[in-house]
């Protein structure tokens, strides 16, 4: 005789808008058991009923079974009374005070919405809004938990009858789907044209009013302005992206002259993966991001042949390329049948705009026509953006890699599989809100993050909720963006911070703003944290690296952070863990006239290198205006407006400037990007014939130039890197004519040579063996691929950013934890 077994299971992570409570009452009919599932304001609860083994296998399988997009952090089971159950049903929703639940990102459309959307027999035939359980919006529509229709945008769209049956049916696809439509009952598109902006957004009605084309027609429409050069607004699914024809070099040119934005590279939509492939190299990883839930921005190669204009990625041999994620997307690229830039719907530097009346206002000066619907946007987001880096290092060593969700976010991608693995750029749509799951609890902290590509970061239990990228914090603009994205996280997520952690720099926006918050919440002073202490710690708590573990020795290249002494660093090696971290070394300090007028002027910066480094007489002839480069000599002279740097960043400049590659700059890091373009033939033409995972790494037997001298001291302890001798080696290959690619790859291996010797310098000291990497500076993949190498065959054991990008969208998480940690 079978023993009756019962039991109450209680399940958190991201196990509601994945559609788990379906899955759970089809795992129930198919075994037999009885009683009932139910979504609450923490997860999901499930009291389960039946044969002792059945139920055992039930609850086994709730795991193993679950669906693609489910993530469970726990699953808890308290033995109950059996008896009460005779069939399994599925239960209404609870909210319960005070508890908070995991909320899946948007998902980008999935293969069997793909089907029906160009199957004509379908009654969702090029409906741009189809979706199901498996994909479709989730955060950027989700106003409260639990996750129901009545708590999202949707609201406003009573279902259908056909809709409805779905909906209510825990055998069908569509079963709770929250964002189910179809063309009766669901948002509509349509294409705006006019000119008079101002009186639709004083009739707020008209902006959503049902549009009398259809659906066919307006797509048409469209595809007319884009093939006729016109550029045009499309309400997506953060936000609004602004598109043209990329074959196209005048709407290319008009395009970055309306949006301020003379030189940083553009993104492009293809149709189909086939299409990515006429235009660039696709390794395997790349399919899988291209076809995985995030479907991320990814960088690749260009082929030579690509009829995409040079205009959409000035001097550079990558492409940002995407395929479609939303169904409108889907259609539209289908229909014009080219490839479209698809750029953030802004002017450069303001956030993504995201409702019908705020584009129609902002973006009139930018566009000539707008895809508008009717689908409210609750959450602004960009699109995330992936690069992929082919690192070699010998097999026996560990390296903790981006393992970015490619299926699941319990099916990380490891190394050990292959030799290129994904780096993320940009996290937002498709990775956020998902947290970063630390290897210990904190209290409840908010960190403001830094100046440039913020994030924030709260934290509750193991969980650190780092927001999507929000921005330079520059702008008013900005600003609020801000601070609605941190009100609805603190909302939906329940979160009520007890201590705030800051920059170190006081002028910060960011940091105004966490004194201004701890204020008006009546919480201790913000701890300020050192920009790239925070940093090491965030890749720290992104590979779970565990307090028991040790100290590390921390590398963050980067090129601007306020250092402890008031100057800014950049270019740091540091000796320390979640306690605490020391400055073990750091690049010399140098001039840096102007400030940040320096940054945007690079040979400023390269003009007071070699000043201060090799004197006045050390001046490459008719490199740089003897005049303006005089005035640089007597202001560094004179110390008026001059801070001191460490950075790396800079010294990337400095270099780039030299070289001829890159005087001015129009968007950060242009310098060093380009720089970096200018190593690349040279690169290649290595990579090509030579295997670099041999133990026994030796320069000119891998072809690699050997690097430029460099000098060491110390002082106090502290190793600082002299760069004399780098710039005189400099100064001769430019006298004798060198090859500028050749130049530029062989101060990448000097980069790539300084970590080195720096980190086994302080392991003879301290015997520390493991490495972690930070700082946007590592986002060279030329930088990477040769520290890593080397480092890994030296016997290090290597920790690069696994979830969040290795710029300062990581900062917030170092902030969190370091203020939190031992609290």
């Amino acid at each position: 005789m079978n023993t009756i077994t019962a039991y109450h299971i209680s399940i958190t992570g991201v196990v509601q808008g994945v559609g788990f409570r379906p899955f759970v009452y089809n795992l129930a009919q198919r075994m037999g058991v009885t009683g009932w599932v139910l979504n609450h304001s923490g997860g999901v609860d499930i009291e389960v009923e039946g044969a002792t083994a059945t139920v055992e296998t039930f609850i086994t399988a709730l795991e193993l079974e679950a669906p693609p997009l489910a993530r469970i952090t726990s699953l808890t089971k308290v033995p109950i009374d059996p008896g009460e159950h005779t069939h399994f049903e599925i239960r209404h929703s609870e909210a319960q005070v005070g508890r908070y639940q995991l909320i899946s990102p948007d998902v980008a459309t999935c293969p069997d919405c793909v089907r029906e959307l160009f199957d004509p027999a379908d009654r969702r035939y090029r409906y741009p809004f189809i979706n199901c359980t498996n994909c479709g919006p989730r955060f950027t529509i989700i106003a409260d938990i639990p996750y129901d229709r009545p708590n999202t945008t949707m609201h406003i769209f009573p279902l259908c009858e056909h809709c409805r049956a779905e909906y209510t049916d825990p055998t069908n696809r569509r079963f709770h789907a929250q964002p189910n439509a179809c063309p009766v009952c669901g948002p509509q598109v349509w294409i705006d044209e006019s000119t008079n902006y101002e009186s639709q957004i004083t009739n707020h009605e008209s902006l959503y009013a049902t549009p009398h084309l259809s659906t066919d027609t307006v797509f048409a429409k469209a595809k007319a302005l884009l093939l006729a050069g016109k550029i045009l607004a499309i309400k997506g699914l953060g936000g609004f992206h602004l598109a043209c024809d990329a074959t196209n070099a005048q709407a290319v040119r008009l395009l970055r002259k309306r949006k301020r934005r003379p030189h940083k590279p553009f993104a492009v939509m293809v149709a189909t993966m086939d299409a990515v492939k006429q235009h660039c190299e696709v390794p395997p990883l790349a399919e899988s991001l291209f076809a995985s839930p995030q479907c991320p921005i990814v960088l690749l190669e260009r082929r030579p042949n690509s009829p995409i204009v040079d205009e959409v990625a000035p001097n550079s041999h990558v492409l940002g390329m995407m395929v479609p994620y939303t169904p409108l997307h889907h259609i539209l690229l289908r229909d014009v049948g080219c490839p479209l830039v698809m750029t953030s719907g802004n002017l450069t530097e303001e956030p993504i705009a995201k409702d019908n009346d705020e584009a129609l206002c902002r973006l009139a000066p930018l566009a000539d026509a707008f895809l508008l619907h009717n689908r409210d946007i609750y959450a602004r987001y960009d699109d995330s953006v992936v690069q992929i880096v082919q690192i070699s290092a010998p097999e026996s060593q560990r390296i903790a890699n981006c393992e970015l969700q490619i299926t699941k976010p319990s099916s990380p991608l490891t190394l050990h599989t292959s030799s290129f693995t994904p780096q993320l750029l940009r996290r937002a749509r498709g990775y956020a809100p998902m947290p970063v799951q630390l290897p210990f609890e904190l209290p409840q902290v908010f960190a403001a993050g830094p100046q440039l590509k913020n994030t924030f970061c709260l934290t509750r239990d193991a969980n650190a909720f780092v927001s999507q990228h929000i921005g330079d914090l520059e702008t008013l603009e900005t600003l609020e963006h801000y601070e609605t994205t941190l009100a609805t996280y603190q909302h939906l997520f329940r979160l009520s911070p007890e201590r705030v952690a800051c920059d170190l720099h006081p002028d910060y926006l960011s940091t105004r703003f966490a004194w201004q918050f701890a204020q008006a919440h009546q919480l201790p002073t913000p701890r300020p944290v050192q920009h790239h202490k925070a940093h090491i710690a965030a890749c720290l708590a992104d590979n779970g690296f565990a307090p028991e573990e040790g100290d590390v020795i921390g590398v963050a290249f980067d090129g601007t952070g306020y250092g402890e002494d008031g100057t800014i660093w950049g270019g740091e090696w540091f000796v320390g863990g979640y306690s605490g971290f020391r400055r073990a070394a750091h690049l010399e300090i140098l001039p840096l006239p102007g400030g940040d007028a320096a940054t945007r002027n690079p040979w400023r910066i390269a003009v007071a290198y070699l000043y201060a480094l090799l004197g006045p007489e050390e001046f490459p002839a008719g490199q740089f205006c003897p005049a303006e480069a005089g005035l640089i000599r007597q202001q560094i002279a004179h110390q008026i407006n001059t801070p001191l740097t460490s950075s790396m960043g800079r010294l990337f400049d400095a270099v780039s400037a030299l070289l001829g590659v890159c005087h001015t700059t129009t968007y950060e890091a242009q310098a060093a990007i380009e720089l970096e373009q200018q190593a690349f033939s040279a690169w290649r033409a290595v990579l090509a014939p030579h295997n670099h995972s041999d133990q026994s790494f030796a320069y000119a037997e891998q072809g690699i130039p050997s690097p430029y001298p460099f000098g060491f001291t110390c002082d106090n302890d502290t190793y600082i890197l002299r760069l004399a001798p780098l710039f005189s080696a400099l100064l001769e290959d430019i006298a004798r004519g060198g090859d500028i690619p050749q130049i530029a790859l062989r101060f990448h291996v000097t980069v790539a040579e300084m970590a080195i010797q720096v980190c086994e310098y302080i392991r003879e000291n301290t015997g520390l063996n493991t490495v972690a990497l930070s700082g946007g500076v590592f986002q060279n993949s030329i930088l990477l691929q040769l520290t890593v190498s080397r480092l890994t065959a030296a016997g290090f054991r290597v920790l690069l950013h696994r979830q969040l990008p290795c710029n300062d969208g990581c900062v917030a998480l170092g902030q969190a934890v370091l203020a939190g940690y031992g609290q």
